[in-house]
């Protein structure tokens, strides 16, 4: 992302306060625009389709089609828009949903400008942010079962899997590793099935967990 690149977000919220808090928190970030609000999944999807934001910022418990289902189906019809949750809710099985649906953070509502301008930032640069609640989650959620084989990483694997804990992008992973985006989605695509994890925020946690990379 350059320097002066403008990250469109969109807010969804079924509290029309909690929306006014999110509108009035990004008028003080720089390069973040808030280009629409919806009140309910159904709607997020339809300014999705219309307003093209590069971050979803999601409230999970809505009337009708609540955050999760709408963070699925985003993903699945926009993968190049980032789902970041904001959510007043630490239940262990929502953020495991949440993060299972392809959501890129999970953040506590209350957070400070400041830290929402941080993860909207990283949520488009592809990086995960996570509540410690959260991460606490996803790492208890991945303990292995008994006698479960091992992970059986290939050493390059080892070396994708470890810049994914860092947060670096597809893109950056080839550069570091003079490969091609293309060789670093097969790698990441093979991390994913012998961790049994959904998406990159998992398949950190369990790689932290176990061991597997230093954090």
């Amino acid at each position: 992302m350059g320097d002066d690149e403008i990250i469109r977000v969109l807010s969804v919220d079924d509290h029309e306060i909690l929306r006014g808090g999110i509108r009035y928190l990004l008028l003080a970030v720089d390069n973040v625009e808030l280009v629409g609000e919806a009140s309910s999944g159904a709607e997020a999807l339809q300014l999705c389709e219309k307003l093209h934001p590069h971050v979803v910022l999601m409230d999970m418990r809505m009337p009708g089609m609540d955050g999760v289902e709408a963070t699925l189906q985003i993903r699945e019809r926009h993968p190049e828009i980032q789902v970041l949750v904001l959510s007043s809710f630490e239940e262990d099985e929502i953020i495991q949903r949440a993060m299972q649906a392809g959501a890129i953070g999970y953040l506590q509502k209350g957070i400070s400008v400041d830290e929402l301008a941080a993860a909207i930032r990283s949520a488009h640069a592809g990086k995960p942010t996570l509540s410690p609640e959260a991460f606490a989650v996803l790492v208890k959620g991945s303990a292995p079962q008994p006698q479960k084989p091992s992970f059986d990483l290939t050493e390059r694997e080892q070396e994708v899997l470890k810049m994914l804990v860092q947060g670096l992008s597809n893109n950056k992973i080839a550069k570091c590793l003079v490969i091609t985006e293309a060789t670093v989605k097969f790698h990441i695509s093979n991390i994913f099935k012998k961790l049994n994890a959904s998406n990159r925020t998992e398949a950190a946690a369990i790689a932290v967990q176990q061991g597997l990379v230093r954090e």
